[in-house]
């Protein structure tokens, strides 16, 4: 069975749906169908554009490429992981932090799918790494979000709670062991809700897109399962690596909590 194939009349139909949204919007009062044009054309530019990029890296086939291009969107990911937590560590903290957490869960993952489960010819064959990667860091970055906004949060609001187990002889790391655990357990829920909800509930992406692209559904499904089992590991790697690298920053050689290094997000 071939794949149906879109055609440009076929986007515009479907446009009319958005373009209801922004009539809603003015007939409610909403305010928000400049919102909705601005978005969906940015949307629209963003995905072609990459789209064409990415004929040319899946043309090209170059590991270097692969890489360099895997690494961009890391990048974009980490910076998206420092910007949302409403407290900030000092020095780039939150940058550094999340880098290392999104970049080590995502590689880890992505690289024992391809040679282990996916096996494609080479391993590295832009064709899978690319969206493979793309999939997982979705995941990792709420993961990472989530963790380190509820990990810097949690330390400063129970500074008290931290400070008075250092005077009882604790050590930092028994003493923030509680907004650890707290951090990790946000940023998993997500994803448990997403196993408890696929197949019953909702009809996974591609699981979706590959039934539609003509694969038998039991396969389609066995694929499902195998990227959510991906998420739920990445989710959970770069939790725990955020939350641990975010609390060694707020100590120091003396085993003091360092809330100094923190500051609120302005605007």
């Amino acid at each position: 069975m071939k794949p149906i194939l879109l055609t440009w009349p076929d986007l515009a139909l479907a446009s009319l749906l958005l373009l209801a949204d922004g009539g809603l919007s003015i007939w409610l009062q909403l305010g928000l169908h400049r919102r909705l044009g601005v978005a969906a054309a940015r949307m629209v530019a963003q995905l072609i554009a990459v789209g064409l990029v990415l004929r040319v890296v899946f043309a090209v086939a170059n590991p270097a490429i692969t890489l360099a291009w895997v690494l961009t969107m890391v990048a974009l990911a980490a910076r998206e992981v420092a910007a949302r937590p409403e407290q900030r560590l000092g020095r780039w903290g939150n940058l550094s932090v999340g880098a290392s957490a999104v970049a080590f869960a995502t590689f880890l993952t992505a690289i024992l799918a391809l040679t282990t489960a996916i096996r494609p010819h080479p391993w590295y064959d832009p064709r899978y790494a690319v969206p493979l990667s793309g999939m997982i860091l979705g995941n990792v970055l709420n993961a990472a979000s989530l963790a380190l906004d509820a990990l810097l949060a949690g330390a400063s609001a129970g500074r008290a709670a931290i400070e008075a187990q250092l005077c009882l002889g604790a050590s930092f790391r028994q003493a923030m062991r509680p907004y650890v655990r707290d951090a990790v357990r946000r940023a998993l829920l997500p994803i448990v809700n997403t196993m408890s909800a696929a197949g019953v509930v909702t009809l996974p992406g591609i699981m979706t897109g590959q039934i539609l692209a003509g694969m038998d559904p039991l396969e389609a499904a066995k694929y499902q399962i195998l990227l959510i089992f991906l998420l739920a590991g990445g989710s959970g790697l770069a939790a725990v690596s955020v939350s641990l690298l975010a609390a060694h920053r707020l100590t120091d050689s003396r085993q003091r909590l360092r809330l100094d290094r923190l500051t609120a997000r302005r605007g």
